[in-house]
């Protein structure tokens, strides 16, 4: 069985214990993926936001061979709660009758042969709000004032994130903030 994981943010330089094989792909299906959480440390994550346009992500191979452990270990990894196991981590199974996945998934998992994809899938939040999605100037308003320290976590998010990951609020991050895109691996 061929398990894949998607990623678009600190999980392809950062995996930690995560059980993927080898690199990440860069040929994942295209999502709506956008600066959209504001998380406990400062920074603001990338997210799935379906009203904003379509970007490429990564995938990699699990090295395990179940969803169950998938998702778990995506949980783990991702710090999400257990009781939020199946609302925050998302499953494309190739045996579902009923595809809730988000337009893309199934069909670009299918053309690769993959059985299961399982995802992040943290909603956006911003001010304290579950799924508030800052706007561009809030977006940069808010990272402008951040304290030293959280600023720095936050622009090491934004310029490590792969470069393929290139959204509105990054454009508007280089040029507002000078935060270019770094590689990370």
């Amino acid at each position: 069985m061929v398990i894949a994981c998607l990623g678009w943010g600190s999980l392809i330089w950062d995996p930690r214990e995560l059980p993927v094989q080898g690199r990440w792909f860069e040929d994942g299906p295209m999502l709506p993926v956008e600066f959209g959480r504001q998380s406990s440390d400062g920074r603001l994550t990338l997210v799935l936001v379906p009203t904003t346009p379509l970007i490429r992500s990564l995938w990699a191979p699990f090295s395990v061979d179940t969803i169950a452990a998938a998702r778990e270990a995506l949980r783990k990894r991702e710090g999400v709660l257990k009781q939020n196991l199946e609302k925050h981590i998302a499953v494309w199974q190739a045996s579902d009758q009923h595809d809730s996945s988000p337009a893309g998934i199934s069909t670009w998992a299918r053309s690769l042969h993959i059985d299961a994809v399982v995802w992040t899938a943290l909603p956006p939040r911003f001010s304290g709000e579950e799924n508030r999605v800052p706007t561009a100037d809030d977006a940069v308003a808010y990272l402008r004032q951040l304290s030293h320290e959280q600023r720095r976590h936050a622009e090491r998010y934004v310029r490590m994130a792969p470069r393929q990951v290139d959204t509105p609020y990054r454009r508007r991050f280089q040029l507002d903030l000078g935060w270019t895109p770094i590689d990370a691996l």
